[in-house]
């Protein structure tokens, strides 16, 4: 891999591209304890797939009162349901099925490899050098967040197998998928744009939960109608259209890095919510891995 000078890996990094991605991992950090909550409720291939089908309702809604136009030229429909398909399908039903074999912190130690991959693609596919100092800051990152997870070990066991091989195979979908998008280039409103990528990735999730998992919508409470509606508002919406802002402004290695942060705001989200343990280990942990991210994305 080419190194390249600190002052060519800062050069192409927009601080308003840090703010849309700082609110991202904000949005889908503060989502883990709410989820958490709702799986107690819906199964998770149904509760991703509803959300994200009337989440991209209310955005193609929100684009057309914008004045926006949802026309997708002929010629953009195929790298949109690509990476449709990266980016929410895969990420969302891959990541959710691989719980059936892993725990918690397991998939969320493999779903992290994503940085990893994504810095690896865009230097293979766009080119983007990897300064030593952001290579040393997702290693630092990472080990953080192993750290966080409890030092979890990923048994080489064949009963796990699947799992692994799916969450690994998610995170390298997302990792694709956003190398994709600085080359795709989308001709299409960001309102627009987030509408169709979040529709066409979470109508076939959607699909497969109704098929494989049973939902009992007509017995929720109203409390947990507002947690689906924060969901829908908040972590899809909101977060997803940052998320593409971000990553039309940042390095594609950059915005993969950024990420590690969510896992962070996730356990502090849950310590406080859902009150679980958060000891001087873990506040160590998570210090290290913002450390490792403020590097990476340090201007």
């Amino acid at each position: 891999m080419t190194v390249s000078t600190p002052s060519a890996a800062r050069t192409r990094i927009a601080p308003i591209g840090l703010l849309f991605l700082a609110i991202t991992s904000i949005a889908w950090g503060l989502n883990w304890p709410v989820m958490k909550f709702l799986l107690g409720e819906l199964p998770p291939l149904t509760t991703r797939g509803f959300t994200g089908v009337v989440g991209a309702m209310l955005l193609a809604g929100l684009a057309v009162a914008r004045g926006d136009s949802l026309r997708v030229p002929r010629q953009a429909w195929a790298p949109l349901v690509v990476l449709a398909l990266l980016n929410v399908s895969g990420w969302s039903a891959l990541i959710g099925v691989s719980l059936l074999w892993l725990s918690g912190g397991e998939a969320a130690v493999l779903a992290c490899t994503m940085p990893v991959l994504a810095s690896l693609l865009a230097w293979w596919i766009l080119g983007e050098r990897m300064s030593l100092r952001r290579m040393l800051a997702m290693l630092m990152a990472f080990a953080g967040i192993v750290a966080l997870m409890g030092g979890v070990g990923i048994s080489a066991s064949l009963q796990k197998l699947p799992g692994v091989a799916l969450a690994l195979l998610g995170a390298f979908g997302f990792a694709l998928g956003t190398v994709l998008a600085k080359r795709f280039k989308l001709a299409l409103p960001l309102l627009s744009s987030s509408a169709w990528q979040i529709g066409i990735g979470c109508l076939p999730v959607s699909l497969l939960g109704m098929t494989l998992e049973t939902a009992h919508f007509s017995t929720l409470s109203w409390g947990i109608w507002a947690l689906l509606g924060y969901v829908v508002a908040v972590p899809l919406c909101a977060a997803y259209v940052c998320w593409f802002a971000a990553v039309k402004m940042l390095p594609a290695s950059v915005a993969a890095i950024g990420t590690m942060a969510v896992p962070v705001i996730g356990v502090v989200g849950s310590a406080i919510a859902l009150h679980e343990p958060l000891g001087i280990g873990k506040i160590a942990a998570l210090l290290f891995t913002l450390a490792g991210v403020a590097l990476a994305t340090r201007a």
